[in-house]
């Protein structure tokens, strides 16, 4: 016993290193193999599948892996913490496998860290936990009495579901001395056992005989079963069934509907009566075939009872008996094929699967592992997989049925931010059986998108003199990233106007992006801003964009017009020509009373501070002394002669001349102008001095007067003599009678002096009138002819009388006709830019009232003594 021991001591051994080898070789490939036995209870050690991938215990337990077994129900776990394989729940290998050899189940250990499947196979040992048993503990069996010794009559066999030793192995028989025991081995080795008749049968010595059958199979130690037999003497009945054919078979389809008749055994008995009265039964089933198969005793038909899958079984055998009424009987056997049908479409499941992915991914990235299968066989379980079109995925085969899905290219969340990415599955069948998963990924948000203006470039307007506070206009801007990225914040960009910072003039409301103006505008000093906004993301670091704005202010007719000539009352206009009492005659113009109608008398020059019609100026003749003499230009401001001036006609006139913008609504201002209708200068002087004595005290005005005569008068007369002492020097020396009278080196002296001289200056001069806006910056220019010296040049002493005489006609003429005032556009204001002589300019500032630029100018370039 103890050498039998050692024996298989050693066999055991040798066979445990042959399965560790095994295994050892396996796991290198990625398959592991183990080798339990049945009935372990929960938790009991199956392999090291660390130790045998070669995995880290600290990041299996980190990472975690899982086991995951073929089938609905699990029967294997891994234990995080020892890296072992163990059972999940008790394990009965004839449940599983029946009476097969072989009985291995398959599962895959799966690493989620590593997104990677490692293939196992378990197999499961028979252990010696069932004792052969009969179908029925008690059996009765009936025999002629007439058989000849010899004769063999079959029992029911006992069924042992354990498989090698463990199985049934011999059977055993006592009880009587007219039977003995014959056990016969089948074609694959099953053993049936006989009953032999030993002695011959007497009814009337024995009715019955009692028996006990025991079966017992080969484990260690052994376990037995037993059935007690009853056999029953019969009259003689010397013919038994005979079956049309020893074997059966028969192929159906898995899909035969339930209560279809598979086939029909027949049996023939040409005895007579009961003896030849057969019944049909079926001899050796299992239990599960027995749920599946029902055979009609009268007929022979097996018929179906529950739905065949040839997934669970492909082949059944059934053993049928055939007795007559004297238990005569035959027995055949059933062999039952089962063919495949397309009717399990493939079965797809997730394994391992991501629920978020960075669109900043690389491309080839896992996102899922799907493990795919078909229990269909051939054809009709070859799967084909593919994924919706459309998706930035492919599939990767990983291991036998499983396939990873990974990333084909880079994700955009902008363009996508979540993908329900469908995996089909097809088998081969005709027709295909289909089925698809789901896999809801969503994309994670990465800031590379900067904030997009809805616009390349602002511009608003802004009406002067708006309010503090005042919007202006809003900007917005757009960022397709998501969340924090996408959040937009508005801000100024650092710049300047005017000397002061862009922020004192306007400001953005950072979440908004609404301008506001931070002050009132004024459209005189500013006219437009020019400044940049920038859009900044929150996302890190932040991305930008900057846009243009042009703020346009708006002219508002906020400036009356302002009347530049004739300068107002007490404005200064006359400063330097003697206080107060010139201010006083400001816009006083002389018109000749020869004056032709549309003769230009003077010209109103105003400006306005606006821009566009609201500086638009008209000018209309707004009161008059009389009022059909004069007439203003609408657009020119020029005054000018309706008609001519009659003798009736006052000396003096005032005229109101409204100036006003076309504004809305309308400002506008006024000038006034004195204009007086006078021949000669004397003429003027006494309307001058009649219009200035109201304005001062009667003592002042006679003191200045008296001394303005006293002067002129002085003047006057130094010159009367100053030309007479050269006229009696050049008539003595040339001893030539003299000249007529009336005239001065060729001039005629009424062009100096006296009131022939002036009503000649008024007939003859003329003027051009050239003004900018600003009338005080304004000049008057003589024509080239005036600004030269008037008294010509001495003629040559031996010229003749007569030809003298025809060359001062000519020069009178020339000098009459050169005679011209012009108004021109300079920058010094009027009139000192007339450079006078200092004794002429001396004369003329001397006057208590203001002359007319047009005679000043004409006294000044003629070297008239006013």
């Amino acid at each position: 016993m103890e050498v039998r021991e050692g024996r298989w001591g050693r066999r055991r051994r040798a066979l445990l290193l042959c399965c560790v080898l095994v295994a050892a070789r396996e796991a290198a490939w990625g398959q592991l193999r183990y080798s339990v036995p049945e009935e372990l209870p929960k938790g009991s050690f199956v392999g090291d599948v660390a130790k045998d991938l070669a995995l880290e215990l600290a990041a299996l337990r980190a990472r975690g892996a899982r086991v995951v077994s073929q089938g609905r129900t699990q029967y294997f776990a891994l234990n995080a913490n020892s890296g072992h394989l163990v059972t999940a729940d008790r394990i009965d290998r004839e449940q599983l496998c029946e009476s097969e050899i072989q009985c291995v189940l398959r599962g895959e250990v799966i690493v989620e860290s590593e997104m990677k499947v490692y293939g196992i196979e378990v197999q499961i040992t028979d252990i010696n936990d069932n004792m052969p048993s009969f179908r029925e503990e008690e059996i009765e069996l009936k025999m002629s009495e007439v058989t000849a010794p010899g004769a063999r009559l079959p029992v029911p066999e006992a069924l042992d579901p354990d498989v090698g030793s463990n199985s049934l192995q011999n059977y055993a028989l006592s009880g009587d001395e007219h039977f003995s025991l014959s056990v016969q081995a089948g074609a694959e080795g099953e053993k049936r056992p006989e009953l032999v008749l030993a002695k011959t049968l007497d009814r009337e010595e024995a009715a019955f005989h009692e028996l006990l059958l025991t079966a017992s199979d080969g484990g260690e130690p052994a376990r037995t079963g037993t059935a007690r037999i009853r056999v029953v003497v019969l009259d003689a009945n010397d013919n038994a069934p005979v079956f049309s054919q020893a074997v059966y078979t028969v192929r159906v389809p898995e899909d035969v509907p339930v209560g279809s008749t598979l086939l029909s055994v027949t049996a023939t008995d040409p005895d007579d009566g009961t003896n030849g009265d057969v019944k049909y039964s079926l001899n050796k089933i299992t239990q599960k075939a027995s749920k599946i198969f029902h055979l009609e005793p009268d007929i022979g038909a097996i018929r179906l009872m529950r739905n065949l899958d040839f997934e669970e079984r492909d082949s059944y055998e059934l053993k049928v008996q055939a007795r007559d009424g004297g238990d005569l009987f035959d027995t055949a056997k059933v062999s039952i094929s089962v063919t495949d049908v397309n009717d399990n479409a493939p079965e797809i499941s997730v394994r391992s699967a991501l629920s978020e992915i960075s669109e900043d991914a690389a491309p080839g990235t896992v996102v899922a592992l799907v493990h795919v299968q078909d229990r269909d066989s051939g054809g009709n379980g070859e799967v084909r997989c593919s994924l919706g079109e459309g998706v930035p995925f492919r599939l990767e085969r990983a291991l036998d049925d499983y396939y990873s899905v990974v990333t084909a290219r880079e994700l955009d969340r902008e363009q996508a931010s979540e993908y329900n990415v469908t995996v089909r599955a097809a088998d081969g069948g005709s027709p295909a059986l289909r089925s698809s998963a789901v896999l809801a990924l969503r994309v994670l948000d990465v800031n590379d998108n900067a904030p997009v203006f809805a616009e390349a470039r602002y511009s608003a307007r802004l009406p002067e003199n708006n309010a503090e506070g005042a919007l202006v206009l809003t900007v917005r801007a757009s960022d397709a990233d998501w969340g924090q990225n996408a959040r937009v914040r508005y801000r100024l960009r650092e710049g300047r106007l005017r000397g002061a910072p862009l922020s004192s003039y306007v400001s953005v409301q950072a979440e908004t992006g609404a301008l506001y103006a931070l002050r009132s505008f004024d459209y005189e000093e500013v006219r437009e801003l020019e400044l940049w906004v920038r859009a900044e993301d929150g996302g890190a670091p932040p991305l930008s964009s900057n846009v243009s704005v042009r703020l346009l202010i708006a002219d508002e007719n906020d400036n009356a017009p302002q009347v530049l000539y004739p300068p107002a009352p007490g404005s200064g206009a006359g400063a330097g020509a003697g206080a107060g009492a010139v201010s006083g005659w400001a816009g006083v113009e002389l018109a000749p009373r020869s004056a032709e109608p549309g003769a230009l008398v003077a010209k109103v020059v105003a400006v306005d501070a606006d821009a566009g019609q609201n500086a638009w100026l008209s000018y209309e003749l707004a009161k008059a002394t009389e009022p059909g003499l004069f007439r203003v230009g609408l657009h020119s401001g020029e005054v000018r002669t309706a008609r001519s001036p009659m003798a009736r006609d006052a000396a003096r006139h005032s005229l109101v001349v409204l100036v006003k913008d076309r504004g809305r609504p309308a400002l506008s201002a006024t000038a006034t102008l004195t204009v007086v209708l006078a021949e000669s200068v004397a003429e003027l002087l006494s309307e001058l001095g009649s219009a200035a004595a109201p304005a001062e005290p009667a003592g002042s005005l006679t003191r200045w007067l008296v001394l303005a005569v006293a002067a002129v008068s002085c003047l006057f007369l130094a010159f009367l003599l100053l030309l007479l002492a050269l006229r009696l020097r050049r008539w003595r020396r040339s001893r030539l009678p003299p000249p007529p009278s009336g005239t001065l080196r060729g001039v005629p002296a009424s062009h100096f002096v006296g009131i022939d001289g002036v009503r000649a200056f008024l007939r003859s001069y003329s003027h051009d009138v050239s003004l900018t806006a600003d009338s005080r910056k304004s000049q008057l220019r003589c024509a080239p002819g005036s600004c030269c010296d008037t008294l010509p040049a001495r003629p040559p002493p031996d010229e003749p009388t007569q030809l003298r005489g025809e060359h001062a006609a000519t020069q009178r003429a020339a000098d009459t006709d050169a005679l011209t005032v012009s108004v021109r556009n300079a920058a010094i204001p009027l009139p000192d830019s007339l450079p006078p002589r200092p004794s002429l300019a001396r004369s003329c500032n001397s006057l208590p009232y203001r002359v007319s630029p047009f005679l000043f100018s004409t006294c000044v370039r003629s070297d008239v003594y006013c």
